[in-house]
């Protein structure tokens, strides 16, 4: 299973919002609560409804891999769906790990780690959007399989060997969201100091003096 390629990183089109990658960009956002109510049935306890969670979880991935690639390819990538796809993103798998903590499947701090790193990218996003995009790194799309994985072994009822087996993926998919979001934190401080933006603005405090100084810091 390939991760998908940073939607982020793959400049707007002039496409119309009601299109096949946006409608499957909604369509995960809405599996969202039937996933968390399958999963959450009975306390968990329901083995049926357990594994429709799983496949409404699989669906919802198999969404995110071909949205993004099919806007790409219909040069169909919209401003909407830029912002749209992160959050569905964020969304399920968020739902996925609270859940599973509620259930006391997986340990709250291992959730709260994930979930730090997830919404602390997305905020890094933001802060540098106006000096460039961030690509999606090769260790970034090695966590998203490996965390889906993870995610996707915990909401099946298993037992045995293979219940102590995904305790280990889950580690690497805690080792490699920590070590990334670290990665991530890098280039965006080396971006917002190299970026094109910053180095006009670096410029014009040059050229300004010191009495400029803090009106050019601002532009950056």
């Amino acid at each position: 299973m390939s991760a998908p390629a940073d939607p982020a990183a793959t400049p707007p089109q002039s496409a119309r919002v009601v299109n096949l990658p946006n409608g499957l960009t909604v369509l995960r956002l809405a599996v969202v609560p039937v996933f968390a109510v399958l999963l959450l049935t009975d306390g968990g306890t329901d083995e049926a409804q357990r594994y429709w969670a799983t496949l409404f979880f699989a669906l919802a991935i198999i969404t995110d891999r071909y949205d993004g690639m099919i806007a790409r390819r219909r040069g169909q990538v919209t401003e909407f769906g830029k912002l749209a796809d992160p959050i569905a993103d964020k969304a399920l798998t968020g739902t996925a790990l609270i859940g599973l903590s509620v259930l006391s499947l997986v340990a709250w701090w291992v959730t709260l780690a994930i979930l730090v790193r997830e919404v602390g990218v997305t905020l890094l996003r933001f802060w540098v959007i106006r000096h460039g995009v961030i690509a999606a790194s090769r260790g970034g799309k090695a966590k998203t399989v490996v965390q889906a994985l993870a995610i996707g072994l915990y909401i099946l009822p298993l037992e045995g060997v293979l219940a102590s087996a995904r305790w280990w993926v889950m580690a690497v998919a805690l080792v490699l969201t920590i070590v990334t979001g670290l990665d991530y934190v890098y280039r965006a401080l080396t971006l917002r100091r190299t970026s094109a933006r910053a180095m006009r603005a670096a410029a014009a405090r040059r050229a300004a003096g010191p009495t400029g100084g803090d009106r050019s810091d601002a532009a950056a």
